[in-house]
């Protein structure tokens, strides 16, 4: 009896934490050694028409405005957050605190790759109508989700049901179709232009999220606190040596996002007033790198004119904004001419 009582008080217990009550609107959490998830909203899925569209966000705190764009797109449906730490920080944000309409918003922190295979977490991303990736670890979202259930599922749900995506921080540097997987560590400035091929600059060119904008294109993210323009000239120039791809860039400061609409318009929201509220479009007009090898620093300059970079300030309400299209127009932004010289970054205006 003793022995028995035990068991039923360890299942009563962790019944009881499953289904936890935990915010305003009545949070429901559940855990298991795969992952845990925490649900918040209206438990029967609901049948929108999402808008589709990308939203990336640079890594500091989400800008209001753009992610009320992310939500509108979700067509007050289903938003699914997926991460591989934190825990429900996006909840009430999402649901409530924006005003936007949604059905639900669900946060599963995934723990292990086995988590990939659960056909539960299937079940929810072929419900939702909006995915989000949290920042955290890329190599931890890339070695748990690559070739498994859960980035075939994201593509058909993009591809099928023209579902709106996004992330920021490791969640916007997974979305390019090339992808800095952090797989060794990180990397800065500095040591990516003395060294491309330094042993911290992995480079992932295997199949993983696809979206029609982001294709033959490379994210980077903290961009001014963390002066990461270096090292993206040199992730590009070591795709163009290595791929022969006729690669591009886009990046953004910290405080700033970009949101791409189903035209092909990359609208950039932030805070105008702040240095660090950019976004930038990267293009390699004038040829491969001179130098690029192991050990040596990187020269691409082909007369200071080597990569052609549209520089975008953020707004409140997203005003400014660049043709994806054509990767030649836009709307408030100026033109600069970004080289590199014996490992040196040099930028001058157009």
């Amino acid at each position: 009896m003793g022995m028995k009582f035990i068991l039923f008080m360890w299942l009563s217990f962790f019944v009881l934490a499953c289904n936890d009550l935990d915010g305003d609107q009545g949070q429901e959490i559940f855990t298991i050694p795969q992952f845990t998830s925490y649900f918040t909203g209206n438990p029967t899925d609901k049948q929108a028409l999402p808008k589709g569209g990308i939203c990336l966000m640079g890594g500091a705190r989400e800008d209001d405005n753009a992610m009320r764009w992310f939500l509108k797109q979700a067509d007050g449906g289903d938003i699914l957050v997926l991460r591989t730490s934190g825990s429900n920080g996006y909840n009430d944000y999402l649901y409530s605190e924006l005003q936007v309409n949604v059905n639900s918003v669900e946060s599963i922190v995934v723990k292990n790759k086995e988590a990939s295979f659960d056909s539960r977490i299937h079940d929810k991303i072929n419900k939702a109508e909006a995915i989000w990736f949290a920042g955290g670890n890329q190599w931890d979202y890339i070695n748990y989700w690559q070739n498994t259930p859960i980035d075939s599922l994201i593509n058909i749900a993009i591809a099928n049901r023209n579902i709106v995506i996004g992330g920021t921080s490791a969640g916007m540097a997974i979305l390019g179709e090339f992808v800095f997987n952090a797989k060794n560590g990180t990397i800065t400035s500095s040591e990516a232009l003395e060294n491309p091929y330094h042993q911290r600059i992995a480079i992932d060119s295997t199949k993983f999220i696809r979206t029609k904008y982001l294709t033959s294109v490379i994210t980077d993210t903290h961009y001014s606190d963390r002066q990461r323009k270096g090292r993206h000239v040199t992730f590009m120039a070591r795709i163009i040596k290595d791929w022969s791809i006729n690669i591009r860039g886009i990046a953004a400061d910290e405080y700033t996002a970009i949101c791409f609409d189903s035209e092909g318009k990359a609208k950039v929201y932030g805070n105008n007033s702040n240095q660090d509220h950019n976004a930038y479009f990267i293009k390699a007009i004038n040829g491969s790198p001179e130098t690029c090898e192991s050990n040596k620093p990187l020269t691409w300059s082909r007369d200071s004119t080597a990569l052609q970079v549209y520089e975008l300030k953020g707004t409140l309400n997203g005003t400014n904004y660049f043709n994806i299209n054509n990767w030649k127009s836009g709307n408030g932004g100026t033109w600069n001419y970004w080289f590199i010289i014996n490992g040196q970054f040099h930028e001058k205006p157009i």
